[in-house]
């Protein structure tokens, strides 16, 4: 965890327990831990690159990531592997650096080029299997916010990001 200097995320069954409710209008909602964005957001804020690649599009969903700082936001992305190559080039990223948290098999490719393959508790057992951190927290539980705590906690930063804000 060392050497993390980005997170990439996906959304449904990591940022979401993987429940959709759907209205009458046929609109699809989505529920976020508050705990997750918060971790977010830090992480934003002391400099890391956080990064959403899914295969979902919500606007909503955009709106949300937006509103805690995030700019990298890749939705409706039908090849993961590709984003995500198009993500670390553009930002001259090396993959040993990257985080990336999934928990289903349109995860596992990307997963399997990353320097910290993670997942939450509750991911398939083929993601589990390659995942180098598996979360105590299921998805849309705060197990975004668990892998962001650890790395932020091994690299000295989680507290110190508080300093002055608890005033």
């Amino acid at each position: 965890m060392n050497d993390i200097t980005t997170l990439i995320f996906d959304v449904d069954g990591v940022l979401t327990d993987s429940s959709v409710f759907v209205t009458n209008e046929g609109e699809i909602l989505r529920v976020m831990n508050i705990r997750d964005g918060y971790a977010m957001k830090a992480a934003v804020e002391c400099g890391y690159n956080v990064c959403i690649i899914s295969g979902g599009s919500n606007e909503g969903v955009r709106v949300r990531l937006r509103n805690l700082g995030i700019t990298d936001i890749y939705l409706g992305t039908p090849d993961k592997v590709a984003t995500f190559k198009e993500y670390i080039e553009l930002y001259d990223i090396k993959p040993e650096q990257v985080l990336y948290m999934g928990d289903d098999i349109p995860d596992y490719h990307v997963m399997q080029l990353v320097g910290l393959p993670s997942c939450p508790q509750d991911s398939t057992p083929e993601i589990k299997a390659i995942s180098r951190y598996i979360s105590h927290r299921n998805g849309g539980k705060g197990a975004a916010r668990d892998v962001i705590e650890q790395v932020m906690k091994v690299q000295g930063k989680w507290m110190s990001y508080f300093d002055g804000k608890l005033d």
